[in-house]
């Protein structure tokens, strides 16, 4: 992982769990950087309530504001990727229920943006269909293997993080890519886990 990718701590976690922040991440995620006065119009809330919400985001490092973008006291503002430890989560009860509804919304929100790219996907260039994918499979693998398979797979996706971090919507012949990136034992439930 490089230093670009937050692993999320359990104040983090609790100031992401408010349905207000959960929007504003999904929008930046979704549509790229924005203003709290653009942001607060596709969201129903005044500038200052979003201002609060992003400066909130931004403290806990889930965005970033963009130097330079904006003009005057305008900030400009981006979600900065990070990772999620939700078992670890989940069995801390100062943290179970923000985890869980933070997990929740986040199963949510895959499952609209896979419906969003199958509604706009009928319309979509098939250069840009071809160059995507959807992979699904079940694999066999050790705890070590499924580790590898993690760190390795999350390597390359931060370097393509990494290198397109500063690109903004202008620049041509790009496009706003999502990538959703589980992978997770199955099967093993209450079963004890070697050592």
């Amino acid at each position: 992982m490089n230093d670009k990718t937050n692993n999320l701590e359990a104040s983090a976690l609790k100031g992401l769990a408010h349905p207000v922040r959960l929007r504003l991440v999904g929008l930046l995620d979704h549509h790229g950087p924005a203003t709290a006065t653009q942001l607060a119009a596709q969201i129903g809330e005044n500038t200052g309530s979003t201002s609060y919400h992003l400066r909130q985001l931004a403290r806990h490092g889930l965005i970033e504001d963009i130097p330079g973008r904006g003009k005057g006291k305008e900030r400009w503002w981006r979600s900065r990727a990070f990772d999620l430890d939700v078992d670890r989560f989940r069995r801390d009860p100062e943290t179970a229920e923000a985890a869980e509804s933070l997990l929740a919304d986040m199963i949510r929100q895959r499952g609209a943006e896979l419906t969003r790219w199958m509604e706009e996907s009928r319309a979509t260039p098939r250069p840009w269909l071809e160059a995507g994918a959807h992979k699904h499979m079940a694999l066999r693998l050790t705890r070590e293997e499924l580790a590898d398979l993690t760190r390795e797979v999350s390597q390359v996706l931060d370097a393509h993080h990494e290198r397109a971090r500063d690109r903004d919507e202008k620049t041509p012949d790009t496009a706003r890519v999502i990538v959703h990136f589980d992978v997770f034992p199955v099967g093993l439930g209450e079963q004890e886990a070697p050592e």
